[in-house]
């Protein structure tokens, strides 16, 4: 069985959510959204659920972080090169979502990170495969 995984988001306005992820290129799954949530497409075995608060608030008895003002979690997407980076982040910021940081490159890995409108941190990476031989070293 291959691993799927699914990373739920609490969001504060669903509809302009669901316009900011499909504005990057994701397709929103029908199936699985209604008018309380909705499920972004990335690849074939990852999704994220944007969730209204109150639907978000059944799954879990804490209260919602306010990722405006805190991070929670950085969730790393992979991108096929340098300039698929550059896009992504791109295509954030002119759906409305913020920069992060400046680009970060480490010749083998290159990085850029932006919030969504709910103040997500997400980071955009591309990685040489081939420059990468064993283990990372401590």
């Amino acid at each position: 069985m291959t691993t799927s995984i699914f990373v739920n988001l609490p969001v504060s306005d669903l509809e302009a959510s669901k316009a900011f992820y499909t504005s990057l290129g994701y397709a929103i799954n029908p199936n699985f959204t209604d008018e309380t949530a909705a499920c972004v497409v990335f690849s074939d075995t990852i999704y994220t659920m944007l969730l209204t608060h109150d639907k978000f608030s059944q799954f879990t008895d804490q209260p919602i972080a306010d990722t405006r003002s805190s991070v929670g979690a950085i969730v790393a997407i992979s991108a096929d090169s340098r300039e698929g980076v550059d896009a992504l982040a791109a295509k954030a910021v002119e759906a409305g979502g913020s920069e992060t940081y400046d680009p970060k490159d480490l010749g083998f890995m290159y990085s850029r990170a932006f919030r969504d409108l709910d103040g997500h941190h997400w980071e955009v990476v591309w990685m040489d495969q081939a420059a990468q031989s064993g283990p990372p070293e401590h």
